[in-house]
């Protein structure tokens, strides 16, 4: 596998966008891939980016994870502004370079949803043209997700749209519409962009318990 930049986005907030950043994080370490996750901008707690400095076994500090954190649960954006330090794009897009020259793999995690507001005019779409990304669109897998993910598709440019991967993260007990929407989304996006990540318990969702032969093969798909 040759270096590559990769944002994690997704349908919404709260849809695990980290669980699947810190696995991907675990995945590249335990091949021998130097490898760098950062989640540039959040607000309110930390506890994402903790999770992503852990999957990463200390080689960055959590400020360098987390550039920039605001106090207010707010968008970024929006609790920059109350803190009055807002952010400009140029300075991120900086930041994760330095960290290109660094590691030759780079998880990027946005905040919230891909046309959620990440600081001032920006959002996970604009990181996804400017760094060249692989947009990896997160998802749970349930009953409307279809639509979700196609609207989060649409919105990509066409260049990003070619690569971009889709990951539906499968609930505790799947319903029927689990068992249908990844055979629903192949149909439309393609057999390679779309994967399934079956439910895992708390240990392997931080990456500190091993996954099975399945998630394996899942997460070394999305990196090829």
């Amino acid at each position: 596998m040759i270096g590559r930049t990769f944002v994690i986005t997704g349908t919404d907030t709260g849809v695990g966008k980290t669980v699947l950043t810190c696995l991907l994080a675990g995945h590249l370490r335990r091949a021998g891939l130097p490898v760098a996750a950062l989640k540039p901008l959040c607000s309110g707690g930390r506890e994402d980016a903790r999770a992503l400095q852990a999957a990463l076994g200390g080689a960055l500090t959590l400020d360098e994870v987390n550039p920039w954190h605001f106090r207010a649960p707010l968008a970024p954006a929006r609790a920059a502004r109350m803190e009055r330090r807002p952010i400009e794009l140029p300075v991120v897009l900086q930041a994760v370079r330095r960290m290109r020259r660094r590691f030759p793999f780079v998880l990027v995690e946005g905040a919230g949803g891909l046309l959620s507001t990440l600081g001032e005019n920006f959002n996970a779409r604009d990181l996804i043209v400017a760094l060249r990304a692989t947009p990896l669109i997160v998802c749970p897998n349930r009953l409307g997700a279809i639509n979700q993910v196609l609207l989060a598709v649409q919105a990509l440019p066409d260049g990003a749209t070619r690569r971009a991967r889709v990951v539906l993260m499968s609930p505790p007990a799947p319903g029927a519409s689990s068992r249908s929407n990844a055979e629903m989304l192949r149909e439309a996006l393609g057999p390679k962009h779309v994967h399934v990540l079956p439910w895992l318990d708390q240990a392997q969702r931080r990456g500190h318990a091993p996954v099975t032969a399945r998630v394996r093969w899942t997460l070394q798909a999305l990196v090829e």
